[in-house]
This record gives C-alpha cells, sequence and structure tokens, in this order.
C-alpha cells in the first residue's frame, strides 16, 4: 500500500539536499546530464567555490549559488613558494637576434615576440593535491595602472579568429584542457590548465605560452610594463603558490634585453658612485665643522692612486709638515732676552757703531 506524502516535507528535503547533490555531482556529473542538454564540449571550465566563469563563444554560463572565495581587486605580485616549493625555471636561450623568447635573470624579466611559444618550466618538491591547477594572469606593474584590466588592443582583438579568447593577452598553446577565465567580480582575465605530474626522468611540468599583443600597442598595453603571476591552485581556488615576473613583448627581444641589462648596470654603477661621494662629501664636513675656520687650519682628504705615488706624496708633505714646525719654533727663538747677554757686553746702537764701555776707555787712556 503507497503511503501518501506531504507536498511540503518533499519541497523541504529538495531544498536542503540540492547544495549538497550540486556538490557531489561535480564537474563529472555535469557532463553526463544529457536530459539537459549540457555536453562536454559545450564547457569549458567550472570550478566550485571560484568566481572565474566559464567562457564558450562569447557567451557567459550561469554559475551556481556556491560559496566563493574571496577575489582581490588588486592582486599580490609577492613570490610565495608555500608547502610545495613551487619554483618557475626558465630556459637560457642568450640574447642573438634571431631568439624568439629570452628571459634575463637580473631584471627578472622575459622578453618574447608576439605570437611566439614561450616554455615555462614548473617545479615542485612534493606533488600538489589531485586537480591542482596553474593559473597565468596579467596584471600592471606601476600603482597608477594596476587597477585597470590587461587586455588586447581592438586591432589584434578583431584579427582574432576565436571570439571566445579574442580579449585573452596571455594563451595556452599545445593543451586542449585549457580554460580560459574571466572573473566577474574584477573582469580580470586569466588561463587555466591542469597541473601535470613530471614525467619519468625530469622533475619539472612544461607550459607553453604565448603573449597575443605587443607591449608598444596603441589601445592596449600601450607601452606600460606589465607582470604575469603564475600561481599553483587547488581544484576549488585555494593557493597553493605563486611566482611573478615582467614581461615585455617586442620584436627583437635580445636586442632589447641586452640594452636594458646594460642601463641597470649603468644605473647601479652610478648609484654606487654617487653614494660614495656623499659619504666623502660628509667627511669633509664634519672634519671642518670641528677644525678652526681659518683655510691654514682646516684639513682635506686626498685620494691617491699607487703606492709609489703616494709615498712621494707623503714625504713632500712631511717635509711641509717640518717646515712650518721650524718657522713656528723660529718666531719665538728670534727675540733673545735680556737675560741672556754676558755681563759686560752692551747692545750694538741703531747706527751701527760700537758703543764704548767704561773699562775700555780706561784702557784707552
Amino acid at each position: 500500500m503507497e503511503q501518501d506524502t506531504d507536498p511540503d516535507v518533499e519541497a523541504l528535503l529538495s531544498q536542503e539536499t540540492f547544495s549538497e547533490l550540486w556538490r557531489g555531482i561535480g564537474i563529472n556529473g555535469i557532463m553526463e546530464a544529457d536530459h539537459q542538454g549540457l555536453i562536454e564540449s559545450d564547457f569549458i571550465t567550472l570550478q566550485e567555490g571560484n568566481h572565474h566563469q566559464p567562457v564558450e563563444q562569447g557567451n557567459i554560463f550561469p554559475v551556481p549559488d556556491l560559496t566563493p572565495i574571496t577575489s582581490s581587486t588588486v592582486p599580490s605580485t609577492e613570490d610565495y613558494a608555500g608547502e610545495h616549493s613551487f619554483e618557475l625555471v626558465f630556459e637560457t636561450l642568450g640574447m642573438a637576434k634571431s631568439v624568439t623568447c629570452t628571459y634575463s635573470q637580473s631584471l627578472n624579466k622575459l622578453f618574447c615576440q608576439l605570437g611566439k611559444t614561450c616554455p615555462i618550466l614548473m617545479k615542485v618538491s612534493t606533488p600538489p593535491p589531485p586537480g591542482s591547477v596553474i593559473r597565468a594572469m596579467a596584471v600592471y606593474k606601476k600603482s597608477e595602472h594596476v587597477a585597470e584590466v590587461v587586455k588586447r588592443c581592438p586591432c589584434h582583438e578583431r584579427a582574432s579568429e576565436d571570439e571566445a579568447t579574442s580579449k585573452h593577452l596571455i594563451r595556452v598553446e599545445g593543451n586542449q584542457q585549457a580554460s580560459y577565465c574571466s572573473d566577474w567580480i574584477t573582469h580580470r582575465h586569466s588561463v587555466v590548465v591542469p597541473y601535470e605530474t613530471p614525467q619519468v626522468g625530469t622533475d619539472c611540468t612544461t607550459v607553453l605560452y604565448t603573449f597575443m599583443c605587443l607591449s608598444s600597442c596603441m589601445g592596449g598595453m600601450n607601452r606600460r610594463p606589465i607582470l604575469t603571476i603564475i600561481t599553483l591552485e587547488t581544484q576549488q581556488g585555494h593557493l597553493l603558490g605563486r611566482r611573478s615576473f615582467e614581461v615585455r613583448v617586442c620584436a627583437c627581444p635580445g636586442r632589447d634585453r641586452k640594452t636594458e641589462e646594460d642601463g641597470a648596470l649603468k644605473d647601479t654603477v652610478c648609484s654606487k658612485r654617487s653614494k660614495k661621494e656623499g659619504k666623502s662629501d660628509s667627511a669633509k664636513t664634519r672634519v671642518a665643522e670641528t677644525s678652526d675656520a681659518t683655510p691654514e687650519n682646516e684639513v682635506y682628504n686626498l685620494q691617491i692612486r699607487g703606492y709609489e705615488r703616494y709615498r712621494m706624496l707623503k714625504e713632500i708633505n712631511e717635509a711641509l709638515e717640518l717646515k712650518d714646525t721650524r718657522q713656528q719654533a723660529g718666531v719665538g727663538s728670534r727675540k733673545a732676552p735680556k737675560s741672556h747677554l754676558k755681563r759686560g757686553d752692551a747692545p750694538y746702537p741703531s747706527s751701527g757703531k760700537k758703543r764704548m764701555v767704561k773699562d775700555e776707555l780706561q784702557d784707552s787712556d
């Protein structure tokens, strides 16, 4: 005998269990839901509890009201290795004119050509949780531009064949599982690929990135420097590691890298020299303050290159010091006191004639 069920109870049970059923189904269950007309090719990505929207042919799919992870308006660019020691490794390609991609270790900057493949190796000390992903996002480097979203220029955007990814600056080559996302709060673009375990005999996972707009394009980056942030995340969007580096998309990466490295080296040398001169000037000022105000008593410092030259100038200085000492001693001994005159001696008159003494007069008589 069938039992009647209260409609209110059925509604209550369905509302309470809907969220749990949705989480239990996950992305694989959605792909198998043929009765709703959803197939695997229609979705690019759908991550639980993440602000990043799936995009397909320029349309945005509705995402259920799950508890999202807070998105930051200004993404952090500080390196964070995390418990898995997440780091990036770049290939050493030199600065030849024919190179399409080169990385400067001193500048932490990647130079690459438009639309050319840039291999970046991901390295971890311990395997991350299953289902982890690698996300790449571009942001402006300077504080006055960091709030803006990095987009392609209108010219390159119209020339793109794929409308779903026409505005995305960073793309991934050779990976069919790449997902192009747009944050529905900050509207920033990012590309996500699943983390792959390194192959046997290697300790890195390689991802092939391409940059689809020049740094000098008007209406796009417009010569504003950008940073690329690569993060290692869980399937739910929790951060496991973060690395960032500057990127310049140009026509001749090798030439631009050499120019910027030479300029940075010159600036470093000039700053060190100015600091050294500032220290010497402050030392002279302190000596002048402690000494007398007259130029004769002021002490000067002289930097001498070469030991022989130093010895020669030192001897000259010692001779001059000895001369000054003798002169000062001679000034005090010029006026001899009257007690030094012998008895019976008389000083010469101003006319030069010798004075006659009493004893001498008696002898002449």
